[in-house]
């Protein structure tokens, strides 16, 4: 350690793991710069309907902390940003970002929502997984922080306009439409603003970038269907903020499902399909789901494709329990085939405790997709220096002894970015990797100290 040791961190990713990182360091007094790559921080969590397995509204624990983190004194926030380039080494990190244009002035910009509500251009919301539309100017749900819009440059008609008119695109002539810079109160839309890179220094960095699903095109056996959902998806659906305000319907035809078969083990656990690993998480949050399906649908029938149930976690064996107790019925095999036929989907399976082969009629299939590292993550390691895994997550020092740090000093990982796992265990790690910057911070105290006496 030297003079020039930076008590400063850099938290990647702003779900769950990244905000409780963020803010235990920042309570200890250190800066902290908090880098998430889309619009809102928030991560996966916010956009579930109810958290297992005490069914607490997600939004209500995280909204508090969101905005703890927005008006923290110590956090240094950079939404729509990402890391380009890291150099240096444990407490002198020189990291790149890029801060890419909002098109809107945030300084000016109030959040009112009239540029959003007014943009006539629609196309697929992120935050709802597919199941719903936004606006090419937008925020991703209500609650987002920062509530400031982010003009979307590869969908926006004026910015289309302008490309076809400096000779960058053919075909048909866009509309210039600029509707909401003309209804903007305070005149925020700034079509110059440009992507800016930004150079901090940093003592210490935390990855914890989270997860994605991995995509049912992948599976084959499960033909492509609007009807055939994943996880996050049916999340939005049973969401009272959610598209259909907790209305769970069919995005084929709006109707309300009857019969719901969700199928466990979607590509995890599976070496054929590069996925050898359990996702943890899915035995738990299909219980949940199908357990909120019957609440919202009393006269609906769930099912459960199961190899084995994996309850680990506090209560979750009396939650798996309560499902049960209330009509979900559970089915010990695997599903082999599932496709459309009429108004149906077939679901093929089969019954390993019976011995029988399971054939069912559903209007909705919910699939437990198995969980990989988040987009960009191999990307993002390698500008890092950080070894991964076979399976593309962060790989530990030691699995038992040092699971929080990397393979380079001074580079921690919390959350999904290190492996599967639910919302307490990314809670605590996240906990864990400040406990980890906060005593490197102090040993760089100490090395200070020492090299004044010398």
């Amino acid at each position: 350690m030297n003079e020039e040791f930076v008590k400063r961190a850099l938290v990647i990713g702003g779900g769950i793991a990244g905000i409780q990182a963020a803010l235990d360091i920042a309570d200890a007094g250190y800066e902290v710069i908090l880098v998430e790559r889309s619009p809102s921080i928030g991560g996966h969590m916010v956009q579930y309907a109810e958290v297992f397995p005490t069914l607490d509204c997600p939004q209500c624990i995280m909204t508090p902390r969101m905005v703890e983190i927005v008006q923290h004194p110590n956090i240094k926030l950079m939404t729509y940003s990402e890391v380009k380039k890291v150099s240096g080494s444990a407490g002198n990190f020189t990291v790149d970002i890029l801060q890419k244009a909002r098109k809107v002035d945030t300084k000016k910009c109030t959040g009112c929502g009239t540029c959003w509500q007014k943009c006539p251009e629609k196309v697929t919301s992120e935050f709802n997984a597919g199941v719903a539309k936004r606006t090419a100017v937008y925020i991703p749900f209500p609650q987002a922080v920062p509530a400031k819009p982010v003009i979307d440059t590869d969908h926006c008609r004026y910015i289309d306009y302008k490309e076809y008119m400096a000779g960058g695109k053919k075909g048909k002539k866009p509309p210039e439409c600029r509707i909401c810079e003309k209804l903007c109160p305070v005149g925020a839309v700034d079509w110059e603003q440009q992507d800016e890179i930004i150079r901090e220094k940093v003592g210490a960095i935390v990855i914890a970038t989270g997860f994605d699903l991995m995509p049912v095109a992948n599976i084959p056996e499960y033909a492509a269907d609007p009807d055939i959902l994943n996880g996050i998806q049916f999340e939005r659906l049973l969401s009272p903020g959610g598209p259909t305000a907790g209305v769970v319907t069919r995005p084929s035809d709006g109707k309300i499902p009857k019969e719901v078969v969700f199928v466990s083990c979607c590509g995890s656990r599976d070496p054929e399909h590069g996925v050898p690993y359990c996702s943890r998480v899915c035995c738990m949050y299909l219980a949940k789901q199908a357990l909120l399906y019957k609440h919202a649908v009393p006269d609906g029938q769930a099912y459960i494709f199961y190899i084995d149930t994996r309850s680990t976690g506090k209560g979750y064996e009396e939650f798996i329990q309560r499902v049960v107790g209330e009509g979900v019925l559970y089915l010990r095999g695997k599903v082999s085939k599932i496709f459309r036929d009429g108004e149906k989907l077939r679901v093929y399976g089969a019954d390993t405790l019976s011995g029988k082969r399971v054939e069912i009629a559903a209007d909705m299939v919910v699939l437990g997709m198995a969980v990989m590292p988040s987009e960009g993550t191999k990307e993002l390691l390698k500008k890092l220096g950080v070894s991964a895994g076979e399976t593309g997550f962060v790989l530990e020092s030691h699995t038992k002894f040092r699971p929080l740090e990397t393979s380079v000093e001074g580079i921690f990982v919390a959350g999904m970015a290190q492996g599967p796992k639910d919302i307490p265990d990314s809670v605590a790690q996240g906990s864990a990797s400040a406990a980890r910057v906060l005593t490197l911070f102090a040993q760089g105290s100490r090395s200070q100290k020492e090299s004044v006496r010398v």
